[in-house]
């Protein structure tokens, strides 16, 4: 039987355009002009896909969607929205919509929203996709290893968001699996077959980053020598995944802006855009919210990336996984050295397992590695470990919650009012950098040191450099 598809729209003009487009396509498709008329049709017609736009003349869409997660959990709602009204199709992803359309769109997206839909809700004659016991939880899942209760929140939301369209935020402290979780969803995705392509926002100098994101066409600038399609353009159909997304120049935070909200990328040097159908994943080690405070990230573009968040629970959250990952990677690793390592003994366990991992999953994974190649036998014991390892302390350490570094806990010493007092009056770019340039004499001069301590990348204090080199006091290099 064919999808039934229902189409709540009450502008008649714009009404008759979707369905236009939609029969083209072969969609059967049914119309309702208020919210009355879309409860009425949904009781006897039991739609497979609604198209719904949350402004109706005669209540709020989001009533309609809220009622059919209740009563027919497996209709795929897209909710249409006007431009300017992200925050309304952000509630609505975060109520259980499968996807969202900002007006204006284009036919390919909206195809594409419907046919993602469609593919994505159950079919009759496929069984449940249910565990034969509920109570078990897998060991692993698309590139991930763990059977922690956090682990399987995790699992969980990649299936549910799997084959949405919807743009995914995910966060997390470095070393938690962030791309891990970018790639989980790209596979569970009906964009599976297509490119996934990462791009680090961090790894890029500001001035390369519009080409690597937009491309670029011969003699676009200097050294310009060919056309390169861009990451977009490589994606198209595909994932992109914009890794460190917080460290995005502002400016071209703009234009990503524009290429959420029309579907097309305009390369360097083109006089025209190009029509792209990306999904877009972003990932940061920041508090992104905080970031928007600051003024560092445009508040309109958290709010059009921001619709499914994700946070990657750190290693010190889930020991009881840290020893299934450990094992795992042993015998990968043994395998590509050639050497007979099977399992730890006692004492390394132990320590493995008491130890905070302020560099998570990524961390663990060097250790491993590390102790591999360095040695040999049937049982890593204590003593191969790398001694950094064995003499951390095993109490947890205070951190915060979106740092790349532990965060010592605060010792006894000078009262508040004590501390603070030489900084009154200080402007807070002065203290800035004071702070960072203290930081870089205290490390001997080593950036990346200095920005594990201030808990940054080290691309934001490359950059802050950069801008107080014409100061009369350069900082220590």
């Amino acid at each position: 039987m064919p999808d039934r598809l229902l189409l709540v729209e009450d502008t008649a003009s714009l009404s008759m355009v979707y369905r236009s487009v939609l029969a083209r396509a072969g969609h059967e498709v049914a119309c309702a002009f208020s919210l009355a008329e879309a409860r009425s049709h949904v009781d006897q017609a039991r739609p497979h896909v609604v198209l719904l736009d949350l402004q109706l003349p005669d209540g709020d869409g989001l009533d309609l969607l809220q009622a059919l997660r209740r009563t027919a959990p497996d209709c795929r709602v897209i909710v249409i929205t006007a431009n300017g009204s992200i925050n309304r199709a952000v509630q609505a992803m975060r109520a259980g919509a499968f996807d969202f359309l900002v007006k204006p769109f284009d036919e390919t997206r909206l195809l594409s929203a419907v046919q993602n839909a469609i593919a994505s809700a159950p079919h009759p004659q496929e069984p449940e996709e249910e565990a034969a016991a509920p109570h078990e939880v897998e060991p692993g899942f698309q590139g991930f290893i763990g059977r922690s209760a956090a682990m399987a929140e995790i699992y969980r939301m990649v299936r549910a968001i799997g084959r949405s369209t919807a743009t995914v935020f995910i966060t997390g402290e470095s070393g938690t699996g962030k791309e891990v979780c970018a790639r989980a969803i790209h596979a569970v995705s009906n964009r599976a077959r297509r490119a996934f392509v990462p791009l680090n926002c961090a790894a890029i100098p500001r001035d390369l980053l519009e080409s690597e994101v937009f491309g670029h066409l011969k003699g676009a600038f200097t050294g310009a020598l060919s056309d390169k399609p861009g990451a977009a353009a490589a994606a198209d159909g595909g994932t992109l995944f914009l890794d460190e997304i917080c460290e995005m120049d502002l400016s071209l935070q703009t234009k990503l802006l524009r290429f959420l909200q029309t579907s097309t990328i305009q390369p360097v040097g083109a006089a025209r855009a190009i029509p792209v159908d990306v999904r877009i994943v972003c990932a940061t080690n920041r508090d992104p919210a905080e970031e928007v405070r600051r003024g560092r990230f445009r508040e309109d573009l958290y709010y059009r990336l921001h619709v499914v968040p994700i946070h990657m629970p750190p290693l010190r959250v889930r020991p009881d996984d840290i020893m299934d990952i450990a094992r795992a990677s042993l015998l990968e690793y043994a395998a590509e050295e050639g050497k007979s390592f099977a399992g730890f003994d006692a004492g390394a366990a132990a320590v493995l397992t008491s130890r905070p991992w302020p560099g998570n999953v990524r961390q663990l994974l060097n250790v491993i590695r590390n102790t591999v190649v360095l040695h040999d036998g049937l049982l890593v014991t204590r003593e191969m470990l790398p001694s950094e390892i064995v003499l951390e302390p095993a109490v947890p350490i205070a951190r915060d919650p979106v740092a790349q570094a532990p965060m010592p806990l605060p010792a006894a010493g000078p009262s508040t009012r004590e501390r603070i007092a030489p900084l009154v009056g200080a402007r807070m770019a002065d203290v800035e950098r004071e702070l960072i340039e203290a930081t870089i004499e205290h490390c001997d001069g080593s950036i990346p040191r200095a920005a594990k301590v201030l808990a940054v990348s080290p691309s934001t204090i490359y950059r802050k450099l950069e801008a107080w080199s014409g100061s009369q006091r350069r900082p220590a290099s």
